[in-house]
């Protein structure tokens, strides 16, 4: 997993509605970028959530944010709509841009070994270098957790 103090790696992905995101152009202002393992399940549902309920804030001081799951855009659709995100999701489907930030990997779940999005959140400053991670999230609570380190 990519470390603060590091650049972040630049990538291009197809969000909710289609539309190439590119990190890159979003220089000059905080980035967090979320990455979850999937769209409509309780886990993801409550960090989504989280994020949605404390988005005012984020949006207040300019802060960019972003989901990263390997769903497709369809999946993305569906899942903004049923919770009304306020923010991008990315379809990263071959899960390069994971892989890049550290957050693939391997996890176990009821004894079985699999690869999968590792959950955790980077923290990108204006300079396009990470500044913080969170390799341990508790959903609930994350965007406010995310938005304290910040402190804009």
């Amino acid at each position: 997993m990519l470390k603060p103090g590091r650049k972040a790696p630049d990538f291009k992905l197809k969000d909710t509605d289609g539309n190439t995101v590119q990190l890159s152009d979003y220089k000059g202002q905080y980035v967090v970028l979320y990455f979850y393992p999937k769209d409509d399940t309780p886990g993801c549902t409550k960090e989504a959530c989280s994020f949605r309920d404390d988005y005012s804030d984020f949006k207040k001081y300019k802060i960019a944010v972003f989901g990263i799951s390997p769903d497709d855009e369809k999946s993305h659709q569906k899942f903004t709509a049923k919770y009304k995100l306020p923010f991008p999701l990315l379809s990263d489907p071959d899960h390069k841009v994971a892989e890049k930030y550290g957050a693939w990997g391997l996890k176990k779940l009821y004894g079985r070994e699999y690869e999968g999005i590792l959950r955790s959140t980077f923290i990108i400053d204006k300079d396009g270098m990470i500044e913080h991670v969170f390799d341990k999230v508790k959903v609930d609570t994350h965007a406010a957790d995310v938005f304290n380190v910040i402190k804009p």
